[in-house]
């Protein structure tokens, strides 16, 4: 199967996450998914919280790279490499806690997600399926 991998490095800057969602809608656009798809909005939220999750929680630089496959209902994936060898810790944030929901917001946003070694860190990955969202 065919597959378009674009990628981004993100430096630690909080600021970077807006940039990384400009650039993601720019490239959802350029690889066939209109901006008015529903599974654009969620791809960026996606985005979004995994690449915020990098710059806040690990002071490293990332990468993140959206795979698109060719056939239209074929997932489409969003990994964040960073080099903190720190797994993600899922946790349940409180009501009155700004913040603490990234990795819940992924969990129900994304139809599959993880992680996994990469070089000196590690990558986290999510990956959102079209087909449903095409019917």
């Amino acid at each position: 199967m065919q597959m378009l991998q674009v990628q981004l490095e993100v430096g630690v800057d909080p600021a970077e996450v807006g940039r990384a969602r400009r650039w993601a809608r720019s490239r959802l656009v350029g690889s066939g998914i209109g901006a008015d798809e529903p599974v654009a909005e969620t791809l960026i939220l996606l985005i979004s919280e995994l690449v915020t999750n990098a710059v806040v929680h690990t002071g490293c630089p990332a990468v993140l790279r959206m795979l698109f496959p060719a056939a239209p209902a074929a997932p489409v994936r969003v990994e964040v490499a960073d080099t903190s060898e720190t797994p993600p810790a899922p946790r349940h944030a409180q009501r009155d806690e700004t913040g603490g929901r990234g990795l819940e917001l992924v969990d129900g946003l994304a139809d599959r997600w993880g992680w996994q070694p990469e070089g000196a860190g590690k990558q986290i990955w999510c990956e959102v399926d079209r087909a449903a969202a095409l019917r």
